[in-house]
């Protein structure tokens, strides 16, 4: 049986960035605590907590002074960073510089405007998310479905923003939908469209399409809190029936394969690779 993995799946830029950040401070000895996972996925947070890094959650935050925080790739909000002057706490920052941008874009865009409606079609509460609200001082109107369009007054400017890791498709879809309810009330010019996902999440989207096409059984690698894991296995369930979401080893059932010639291993922009080649080791030697 061939067994193969996918050269683009795997760490984004971003991610690799915030790793690399942690791993150097935390090869010197320092003490190191990160806002949050560093990555969305349970195996690689295993390696790094076992180097040393601690994670902490915004209740404990805030009541720390004197140490050393890492915010990772996914970005925080203002307020974040007025803590961490407020405690004397040193921020590491390792956020995604497309991610970086996207928050300038947008607090500009809301400054310009008091009138403009700033929309982020993203997940609700996904700390990137809640870092591109932060800009509008927490006014920003946040979708998820052609639904939750009923939030927007459709007489008054409109600025809509994704979220950097979202589906290219499903963004051009809501971006089509809204496009005509602002022609329908006659006010299409207040419209401001901004395409606004990562460069490399939207090619992989395009080449994990191929990937899953080429192979009898699709296992996709990813830690069960990632938005973008759910997002790519959409794509790859869309491209092949056969697609198995797992996050471990243990999850595998082995009669995906009694048909199969070819197996393909894919992830997450959050999925190391070493668990992929881990996956397929497994697979190789018990099948």
């Amino acid at each position: 049986m061939n067994i193969e993995i996918d050269p683009y799946s795997g760490f984004c830029f971003g991610v690799i960035n915030a790793i690399d950040k942690a791993e150097k401070l935390l090869d010197k000895g320092i003490l190191l605590y990160c806002l949050g996972d560093l990555v969305h996925n349970n195996h690689e947070m295993e390696r790094l907590q076992q180097k040393g890094l601690r994670t902490i959650q915004y209740n404990e935050f805030k009541q720390m002074k004197n140490v050393t925080v890492l915010i990772r790739a996914h970005g925080e909000p203002p307020e974040t960073y007025e803590i961490a002057k407020k405690n004397n706490i040193t921020l590491v920052d390792a956020t995604c510089p497309v991610v970086l941008r996207l928050q300038k874009k947008i607090k500009q865009t809301y400054e310009q405007n008091e009138d403009v409606q700033i929309i982020i079609f993203g997940k609700q509460g996904h700390a990137e998310v809640n870092g591109l609200v932060g800009q509008t001082k927490g006014n920003a109107i946040v979708i998820n479905s052609i639904d939750d369009l009923d939030k927007i007054d459709f007489t008054r400017p409109v600025a809509i923003f994704s979220q950097t890791t979202q589906s290219p498709d499903k963004y051009a879809t809501i971006v089509a939908e809204l496009k005509k309810r602002m022609a329908q009330h006659g006010e299409i010019e207040k419209l401001e469209c901004v395409n606004s996902i990562c460069r490399q999440v939207s090619v992989r989207d395009k080449e994990l399409k191929k990937f899953a096409q080429k192979h009898d059984v699709i296992i996709f690698v990813s830690g069960k809190q990632s938005s973008n894991g759910k997002a790519l296995f959409e794509v790859c369930q869309s491209a092949n029936s056969n697609s198995y979401f797992i996050s471990n080893s243990d999850e595998i059932k082995f009669e995906w394969f009694s048909l199969a010639k070819s197996v393909g291993i894919c992830g997450a922009t959050s999925t190391p690779r070493w668990l992929m080649e881990k996956i397929a080791n497994y697979i190789k030697n018990n099948l």
